[in-house]
């Protein structure tokens, strides 16, 4: 039996977590690429939390890196190891960031009762100011960066 690349995805995080912060809070992201890749990131440890970067940045940018199409997006914390895991929705910055590979990115979103889901960033944003130009300009402003 196949999984599904959002239950893939949850797993690599978990696992990943786990061994990274085996005590105390924990925390991964991860994206899934066309290439069929599964990067992960973790927060950037700093002393000033005005220069932070959201967990699932690094493997943003790695995807970048390797010229990949991001599909999929997750972010997953823990409190401490006896604390259940959380999903958590991309803030409105990683939103941004995430949309340059489309609307159809697909997103691990938050619910209430903690169950794993993932949305296309079209809704989780109906009204995003992209919609205020046509898709051949988008689609040239990425192939020029």
């Amino acid at each position: 039996m196949n999984k599904s690349i959002e239950k893939e995805m949850y797993d690599r995080v978990i696992e990943f977590i786990e061994q990274r912060y085996p005590e105390g809070w924990g925390g991964a992201g991860i994206v899934h690429t066309d290439k069929n890749k599964y990067l992960i990131s973790v927060a950037l440890e700093v002393f000033n939390a005005s220069v932070e970067l959201c967990i699932e940045t690094g493997a943003m940018i790695e995807a970048t890196k390797y010229n990949e199409k991001i599909t999929h997006c997750l972010c997953v914390v823990r409190d401490d190891e006896n604390s259940p895991y959380k999903v958590l929705s991309p803030c409105g910055i990683c939103q941004e960031r995430l949309r340059y590979w489309g609307e159809d990115v697909k997103v691990g979103v938050t619910t209430e009762n903690n169950e794993l889901k993932f949305v296309e960033l079209k809704e989780l944003q109906p009204y995003h100011w992209t919609k205020a130009y046509n898709a051949e300009d988008l689609e040239h402003y990425q192939a020029d960066n």
